[in-house]
């Protein structure tokens, strides 16, 4: 969009300005803490607080995907796209309410500190070879998944008349300062202040662009005579439809929503957590699609929008019709999508290579202190950042679908088999690698087979392939001496 004119355009950066630097604050609030080690730097030491849990859980899964991918495919596909918002909704819920509770009491038992911990503690895996198979699983997706979060920064700072390149790189700067300041706590912080931003953005705006119009009646009649069927949510196709709702199937497969489970205080908690972290969840995913379908009738053809990229559409509505203040601070809302995602991200990405390639792999059976740990993670953290900006620039695809190939990856490979490990108690380490290969090699197979991708979304049969993959492995081989000890220490009983 064209940037904010003249005195209104210092406006709105500077409110934008002093949320940026209330963030890094709290970073530097944060660095005594989580520079104690390991598990203070990646899960807050396991004692956060539910209400924290419950806004950091659902806001880091939702990133800039939410704000300028949905707000983009309602404006172009209408109510149909309630579906990509219901899926995830309902399987974070039953997460908070079952899967999350059995994870965090094995986590605590056998102190897991990050996914991959708790997959070889489960298995007793101490060759390494699973836990370097995790690793390098979580870096293939992680990385294209936080560079897509740098590349949304870069369309959210176009409104401040910046090149997109040079938004990029000031991205990734601001997510590196406080990531590598505070860590898991910082993030964690940081996520439940930008919740907040994220929900008033996304209430106001509609409200206010719903209003303007004459009401959501007409609002709704507009859309009606543009193409009736943009008001109709069962307007789709069938794979469409399975697609969308399957989107929800990456959750429990993604090790940064994974780690908030792990770092509550106390495992009862969670249930309190999941009726805050749904009611978030449900008020942010319809102010998403009703931007989509305000901003339908205030631009009628995409060709208004900035590129004619409908991923704009979320600050070209807001420079329009919102005071320059609150236009900074919805400027703010894209960004605190982007770095409760890209932050929660980069520490399991560096988890993956500090705690579990060097320490449990590299450096197995020698001590390590924990400060040098803390340090390595940091600098890990600075050179997958810069690996991220590197791939944002040279990435081709929108924001949304590129978040959707990387959540189908990790949801895919790790959802199936950490299922499985909680509940069935005859899953066996064969079984689960089988089943984190299929996932993998599935959804990218499938993602670069034009035939395939067009007919249904990667992670539904990548997701099923390797449920289906692990249990028939887990039935022809055995499985490890340590499953009733493991069951137990779920059940809450040891």
């Amino acid at each position: 969009m064209n940037p904010v004119p003249g005195p209104a355009l210092y406006q709105a950066a500077g409110a934008f300005v002093a949320y940026l630097v209330l963030v890094v604050a709290i970073g530097v609030y944060a660095t005594r803490f989580s520079s104690t080690g390991v598990s203070a730097f990646f899960v807050g030491g396991r004692k956060m607080n539910r209400f924290v849990v419950a806004l950091s859980a659902v806001v880091s899964g939702r990133s800039a995907w939410l704000l300028l991918g949905v707000t983009g495919l309602a404006y172009a596909r209408g109510a149909s796209a309630v579906w990509a918002v219901v899926g995830y909704i309902v399987v974070e819920l039953l997460l908070f309410l079952f899967y999350a509770r059995r994870l965090r009491r094995f986590s605590e038992a056998y102190d897991c500190v990050t996914v991959p911990d708790f997959f070889c503690e489960r298995f007793e895996d101490r060759s390494g070879r699973l836990r370097a198979l995790l690793a390098g699983i979580i870096l293939l997706f992680m990385v294209p998944y936080v560079s897509a979060q740098f590349v949304a920064g870069g369309k959210a700072f176009v409104s401040f008349g910046l090149p997109q390149v040079s938004g990029v790189w000031l991205t990734a700067v601001i997510v590196l300062a406080y990531t590598m300041l505070g860590g898991f706590l910082a993030v964690s912080l940081t996520d439940t202040l930008q919740a907040c931003f994220m929900i008033v953005a996304l209430v106001v705006l509609p409200v206010v662009a719903i209003g303007a119009e004459g009401g959501l009646g007409a609002v709704l009649h507009q859309l009606v005579a543009l193409d009736p069927t943009l008001v109709d949510p069962l307007a789709i196709s069938a794979g469409a439809f399975l697609g969308f709702l399957g989107i929800g199937l990456g959750s429990p497969g993604n090790p940064h929503i994974l780690a908030r489970y792990m770092s509550i205080s106390d495992a009862e908690q969670l249930r309190w957590a999941a009726v805050v972290g749904t009611v978030w969840n449900v008020v942010m995913g319809w102010g998403a699609l009703f931007i989509g379908l305000a901003g339908r009738v205030y631009f009628p053809d995409a060709a208004q929008l900035p590129g004619a990229d409908k991923e704009n559409l979320y600050t070209q509505l807001a420079g329009q019709l919102l005071h320059p203040v609150v236009f900074g601070l919805v400027i703010a809302s894209v960004f605190a999508a982007i770095m409760s995602t890209a932050d929660s991200q980069l520490l399991v990405a560096a988890s993956a290579v500090v705690r579990d390639l060097y320490e449990k792999v590299l450096r197995r059976g020698r001590e390590v202190p924990q400060e040098q740990l803390v340090k390595l993670s940091r600098l890990v953290v600075l050179l997958l950042v810069a690996l991220a900006v590197l791939l944002g620039f040279v990435a081709k695809d929108l924001v949304f679908w590129l978040v959707l190939f990387a959540w189908a990856g990790l949801g895919a490979a790790l959802g199936p088999t950490s299922i499985l490990a909680l509940y069935w108690r005859r899953t066996t380490l064969p079984g689960v690698v089988a089943g984190l290969l299929t996932g993998a090699v599935v959804t990218v197979v499938w993602n670069r087979t034009p035939a395939l991708k067009g007919l249904l979304y990667e992670l539904i049969p990548a997701f099923l392939l390797s449920f289906l993959v692990t249990v028939v492995v887990s039935l022809l081989t055995r499985p490890p001496a340590t499953t009733d000890d493991a069951f137990r220490a779920m059940d809450g009983e040891r």
